[in-house]
């Protein structure tokens, strides 16, 4: 199994940054995800940090080094993922919630499932051959032919999430499969990317293969579009090699949960730790319940 691989997460003008992106490969399959905390305060940062966590270790439990069925995994891994954003608040009111999007890629197929508008999107000699549907309203205005492309870019529902992890409903997960081909370019990424920048920008941008090139370019690109006002700005870039052994290409690839506020890859949370900020994030909710 030989690939390259880009990933980086930028805080852009908030202030904190709650994307966290998860790079992991055993000797015969491949993790990528990355998560969109949403709830303010370190609420968000914390559900999309133990999101991470949980699929992770699912990863490292299960992938011996195969996983036995990628798309049971998935599914699996994301609900599991739920439940324990769903228990940080302990049913508290606004809970912290996460988007998701993971990526498997085993014996030359990838599976990708999500949740929120994380999206994943495969280019393929330069063009776009999928992308995720974000579970959003404005996608479904756009999905019923009610907005179009254009009004979809500064709809003031743009940021109205339907589906993710955490919230009291079993989050809908979407499922896909595509074989790979040498050369095919895969994207993971938070909306802080693709919210200001064409698609075709970015289908543009990594047609020529180069991940290492190209993923720190639209980063920039992303964050200056962005301007004042920019999100948290969340990358990973893979290209595939093929599914012959040899050795993994990596670009500031660290094989742990990436916490870019903090500027560097910290380790795993341990049970402990998620214990705490449990109670961080109660304590913090008590006193506006209240009021």
């Amino acid at each position: 199994m030989k690939f390259t691989v880009y990933q980086e997460s930028r805080i852009g003008r908030r202030a904190n940054n709650q994307d966290r992106l998860l790079c992991r490969h055993s000797s015969e399959a491949l993790l990528l995800a990355v998560a969109d905390g949403m709830g303010g305060h370190r609420n968000g940062e914390v559900a999309a940090q133990v999101a991470m966590v949980r699929i992770a270790k699912s990863f490292e439990q299960q992938a011996r080094p195969r996983l036995a069925d990628p798309a049971q995994f998935l599914v699996e891994a994301l609900l599991d993922a739920h439940h324990a954003v769903k228990m940080l608040a302990g049913g508290q009111p606004r809970p912290p919630h996460t988007t998701c999007v993971a990526c498997v890629v085993q014996d030359g197929c990838a599976w990708w499932a999500h949740a929120g508008d994380s999206r994943l999107y495969l280019i393929r000699n330069g063009e776009l051959v999928a992308r995720t549907r974000d579970h959003s309203h404005v996608e479904s205005l756009l999905q019923e032919g009610l907005i179009s492309a254009a009004e979809a870019v500064n709809h003031p529902q743009r940021n109205l999430v339907l589906s993710c992890l955490g919230t009291p409903r079993i989050p809908r997960v979407d499922l896909a499969i595509l074989d790979l081909k040498v050369g095919d370019v895969m994207l993971l990424c938070s909306d802080g990317i693709w919210g200001p920048l064409r698609e075709q920008v970015l289908v543009s941008a990594f047609s020529g293969g180069d991940v290492g090139q190209a993923a720190p370019q639209i980063l920039d690109l992303a964050e200056h579009n962005a301007g004042d006002n920019g999100d948290n700005l969340t990358l990973i870039a893979m290209r595939w090699e093929g599914n012959d052994s040899g050795p993994v290409t990596v670009a500031n690839f660290p094989d742990t949960v990436f916490n870019a506020s903090q500027g560097t890859a910290p380790k795993l949370l341990s049970n402990e730790d998620i214990e705490r900020a449990v109670a961080e994030i109660q304590a913090h909710i008590k006193p506006k319940q209240a009021s």
